[in-house]
């Protein structure tokens, strides 16, 4: 072991001893010496204030500094402690991960869809990771061709994702991105369907995805600066012509924008996507003629969105100018500009649009109202327009997987805390729904077993904040019980109740599971995301304390029992929350979370940064600095005790890089005051998102859930 890191292992297990017994410690731990980390000063000096930090070196794993080797040292100590510290649940994850895998079903498949003559879906084969890309052409009765078998692909890789499946319009060749870092850096290839040889054409450094023209030969896809990672530049790849028929066809200017390319559901049209927080703009090509230029839909307007659905006759244009919910436009082929829109839906205060989906003679519109999802089928021919129904108080529908333009079947999916993933087809016509799968959970599953409820907590400003929620029967309201909150609130993306067959393990030793649907979401609407963003942030943070204290003020649980989780954007939440209530949780898992903010964002070398400027503010300005400053985690540490900590990352993670949540765990371990635990975890072979098996993140799950059942002393 590394001289640097104070790491020693003693024999038996014992309560850590600590003069600050404020909070309380319900587990039993080994008495071990946590890695302590090097100090080295390192001065930020910007809009005259000057902060040191201390461990501003661990950034130099990527950048090939001198320290390099320290810092893979250092989160190799933190893994042996942590591995050490939880020795004693070794059994019980492996236990858990057993429990949680034999809840799958190993040998399955997907509800095939159908595109241009053939079915397509992906299967799973019995003991393996990954899957089989299929099709059948014509009936579900024909001869399986498999495309892309990935279980083969990956072998010997400890990561591999494929990705951005596209087939050529004549149904030929396929496109697909290969990634075996995990850090969702793609190279794309092109298989013959023919033959089932790969073509010698190899694009490196892209999104994965790959768009064609009608020509069968032209692919469109997304660049990534090698550094950053931004989507930078929009290119045309021809076969056969290698680099030289490799042409920049658009290139973004705004690095607080992201950009993507894709195609029509008919087909006709190449549409570039540009897109930040406030603006956005689409750019049109024909199909059909690949080496046009690419026309400006509507030049950019600040602080305006628009995306465009392409119809037979006209374009439909989902936008939030003068509408903050968004409203729907319509305008013809030929004339594309904002003074040809006309209203097609209007705005409404309570309802946000969220998505079109297109077909022939039919739309289908997603909404938000009072929190919940929903879906609206609206006829091209007459305007009518009818609601689906569902049965749940709290539950969520999404359009799935609809690629036919010529057809009156829409494709959806609906789940709930105790529904299974289900798969439905409702003809638009006739308005019967059909079935086509439900999620098996493997040896059996009771939904009446489960109670889900929907409250609202008032936050300290009066907004209703709503809490899902979901617990085995017979669990008991009197203050003693464990529960796990749940929150991610960034971005606009809202934190939907889905059912997980994994998270049956928590229910089933008398957990509860609760996700606090607070600002910064969208799931009130767009006004909900926008109170939570920017510079109000900070409400992120007060309404997931507001929904904890009334979970405890209504004897769902107490401060001793009551634990919190959240990843990436949810980890700063994780961070602010502890810094700003720590007596309320007996224990936090923060995942991959973004608590260096500060820092992060005045790196515009780090991946993804001046994308999120939008988001956080751009600290190079000082109101922003100042702002962010004041609740970073990393910023905010005290001398105080905080919850016992299980903090996870990985090493090559592009979205929050390894060294916030590693100098964040080694600044905490310095200053903080009490007797409880803190753990950092660094996988050293993934990234952002975990293990790329379908199997191998339930270790993950079964080391988090082990923590929690820990500090509950629940051993079985």
């Amino acid at each position: 072991m590394h001289k640097n890191w104070n790491y020693m292992i003693i024999i038996g297990t014992m309560a850590i001893s600590c003069s600050d017994k404020s909070i309380k410690n319900t587990a039993s731990w080994p008495a071990l010496t946590a890695p302590v980390a090097e100090k080295k000063t390192h001065e930020r000096i910007i809009h005259q204030d000057t902060i040191v930090d201390n461990y501003y070196w661990m950034n130099d794993y990527f950048k090939k500094g001198p320290d390099s080797a320290e810092v893979i040292a250092y989160l190799e100590a933190e893994n042996s402690y942590t591995s050490a510290m939880m020795k004693d649940t070794d059994a019980l994850q492996e236990k858990l991960f057993r429990e949680m895998k034999g809840r799958i079903k190993e040998k399955d498949e997907s509800v095939p869809y159908f595109k241009k003559g053939y079915y397509y879906y992906t299967r799973t084969e019995e003991g393996k990771q990954y899957y089989k890309f299929c099709r059948k052409k014509g009936s579900l009765d024909a001869p399986e061709e498999i495309l892309l078998d990935v279980d083969d692909m990956a072998e010997g890789y400890a990561y591999y994702a494929a990705s951005g499946f596209s087939v050529s319009p004549d149904n030929k060749l396929l496109a697909f991105g290969v990634d075996t870092v995990s850090r969702r850096e793609y190279t794309i290839y092109v298989k013959n369907l023919e033959t089932g040889e790969l073509l010698p054409d190899k694009i490196n450094r892209t999104s994965g995805g790959a768009t064609w023209a009608n020509d069968n030969k032209t692919l469109f896809y997304t660049a990534k600066n090698p550094v950053t990672l931004l989507s930078e530049k929009i290119r045309r790849y021809t076969l056969g012509l290698g680099t030289g028929g490799d042409v920049v066809v658009y290139e973004e200017k705004d690095n607080t924008n992201y950009i993507g390319v894709g195609k029509s559901k008919n087909g006709k049209h190449i549409m570039i996507y540009s897109g930040g927080t406030l603006s956005s703009e689409v750019h049109l090509l024909d199909a059909d003629h690949p080496n046009g230029v690419f026309k400006v839909f509507q030049p950019r307007m600040k602080e305006v969105l628009y995306s465009v659905t392409a119809l037979a006759d006209r374009f439909l244009i989902l936008t939030n100018d003068g509408a903050k919910n968004f409203q729907v436009m319509e305008c013809p082929l030929d004339k594309t500009t904002k003074e040809y829109w006309k209203e097609f839906i209007s705005h409404r205060e309570d309802v946000l649009i969220s998505d079109i989906d297109e077909f022939k003679d039919y739309i289908v519109i997603s909404e938000r109202k009072n929190g919940l999802t929903q879906m609206a089928v609206r006829s091209l021919k007459d305007g009518h327009q009818h609601y689906l129904d569902f049965g749940e108080a709290a539950y969520t529908v999404y359009p799935s997987t609809n690629v036919e333009y010529n057809t009156d079947m829409v494709r959806y999916g609906y789940t709930s805390l105790v529904t299974p993933s289900s798969t439905f087809d409702y003809n638009m016509n006739t308005k019967e729904k059909t079935l086509r799968k439900q999620q098996e959970v493997v040896g059996g599953y009771d939904s009446e077993k489960y109670v889900t409820e929907r409250l609202f907590a008032t936050g300290g400003d009066g907004a209703q904040i709503p809490i899902s929620l979901v617990y085995k029967k017979g669990f008991p309201k009197n203050g003693k019980s464990p529960l796990l909150l749940y929150g991610y609130g960034s971005y606009g993306m809202s934190m939907d109740p889905t059912f997980n067959s994994a998270r049956l393990s928590l229910l089933n030793r008398g957990f509860a599971y609760a996700i606090a649907h607070i600002r910064g979401g969208e799931e009130m609407g767009r006004q909900w995301y926008e109170d939570g963003k920017m510079m109000n942030k900070k409400n992120t943070f007060t309404d997931f304390i507001d929904c904890a204290n009334y979970l405890i003020s209504q004897k769902y649980t107490s401060p001793g029992h009551l634990y919190a989780q959240g990843g990436s954007a949810g980890g700063l939440l994780m961070g602010a929350v502890i810094n700003m209530a720590p007596e309320l949780w007996n224990g936090v898992i923060a995942q991959v979370p973004f608590v260096d903010v500060v820092n992060t964002m005045l790196d515009d070398t780090i991946p993804l940064t001046t994308n999120e400027y939008d988001e956080w503010g751009n600290p190079n300005e000082q109101a922003a600095y100042e702002y962010m400053k004041s609740y970073s985690p990393y910023e905010n540490i005290e001398a105080k005790a905080y919850p016992n900590l299980l903090v996870t990352t990985g090493l090559h993670d592009s979205q929050v890089q390894y060294f916030e949540p590693a100098k964040w765990v080694a600044k905490l371990r310095k200053i903080k005051q009490g007797n409880q635990v803190l753990l950092l975890k660094t996988d050293m072979s993934y990234g952002h998102g975990g293990a790329s098996g379908r199997f191998d993140y339930l270790k993950d799950v079964a080391l988090n859930f082990s923590f929690l059942f820990k500090l509950e002393k629940i051993t079985e």
